[in-house]
């Protein structure tokens, strides 16, 4: 019956929207953004910017950065149910069940994160959400595809997310260095295999390499890919190794957060109402806001020690 009443409901504003020349299911992906965008942004302006000096000023935006992209993939759950239903593994029983549920946690976690009650809790549940992704979904299909590598790139990047949440996690609350550490491990591997796929492939769109290609109208496209290349591989040495390990997390995060903005947001805008260049959009935030949430987690850490 309530599955049957939120089809319903979806019905009545798909009608409306279309009305207005807008897909539904696009508005409410722009509409959950942007509600975490604005207060995380009242947030951040109001509470904490002014305490920060020099770079560290970018670390609150972070965990923004982890939060607009969760809203946008939990709604995505909720409008786009049939399609993501597909991906849950054929053996679990009542599949729209989980995706709901998903949907609901990951905005529940991005409501958490940004307004910074009980987030540790929430970033915890999150990031052990997400790995039980990479078991559960991408390391079968790794074992029945080992030749593909974006299998491999699609189970990175979900355990780089969970890195970040868990590295979030274990520097909020109570501090929990081991989940630091597993969050860092967790995001200097994938920018690792990264930075080697950019070398390797690089007319594919830059920092987290999946199947799309960089548009031809967006200039300077083979030096983005190589910088993204070059900043990767040098950060997932640094982090694996521990060295500089938090310049290298800062470093990591603002390169990916460039891409976002003068790679990703120029393709969004050239097609707004297309999903596959908003989920791209937000996928690289994602990634941006792993790394940063991760380096200020280093600099807690460095500072209790």
């Amino acid at each position: 019956m309530l599955f049957g009443f939120v089809d319903f409901a979806k019905a009545r504003l798909a009608a409306a929207f279309a009305s207005l020349g807008l897909p539904s299911g696009i508005f409410w992906l722009y509409f959950s953004g942007s509600i975490l965008l604005v207060v995380g942004l009242v947030k951040i302006l109001k509470d904490e910017l002014s305490q920060m000096r020099g770079l560290d000023k970018i670390m609150p935006f972070g965990r923004l950065f982890l939060a607009i992209p969760l809203a946008v993939f939990g709604t995505e759950h909720l409008t786009n149910t049939a399609d993501i239903a597909n991906i849950v593994p054929r053996w679990l029983p009542a599949h729209e069940f989980w995706v709901y549920l998903v949907g609901i946690a990951l905005i529940a976690a991005a409501l958490s994160i940004t307004v910074q009650i009980q987030s540790p809790l929430a970033a915890t549940l999150l990031g052990a959400m997400l790995f039980s992704f990479v078991l559960l979904i991408h390391i079968p299909n790794i074992i029945a595809h080992p030749g593909n590598r974006f299998f491999w790139a699609v189970g990175l990047r979900d355990t780089a997310f969970s890195g970040g949440a868990l590295a979030y996690a274990g520097s909020h609350g109570r501090t929990v260095p081991a989940l630091v550490t597993v969050g860092r491990f967790f995001v200097a591997i994938p920018a690792l295999f990264f930075g080697v796929e950019h070398f390797l492939h690089p007319e594919f769109a830059p920092g987290v390499p999946l199947e799309k290609i960089i548009p031809v109208w967006v200039p300077g496209r083979l030096p983005w890919a190589y910088l993204a290349g070059t900043v990767l591989v040098a950060a997932g040495v640094a982090l694996i190794a521990n060295k500089k390990a938090r310049m290298a997390a800062t470093c990591l995060g603002v390169m990916i957060l460039l891409l976002v903005l003068f790679v990703y947001l120029p393709v969004l805008v050239a097609s707004p109402t297309d999903i596959v260049s908003l989920n791209y959009f937000v996928d690289t935030l994602l990634f941006s806001g792993a790394a940063l949430v991760l380096a200020d987690a280093l600099r807690d850490r460095t500072a209790a020690g």
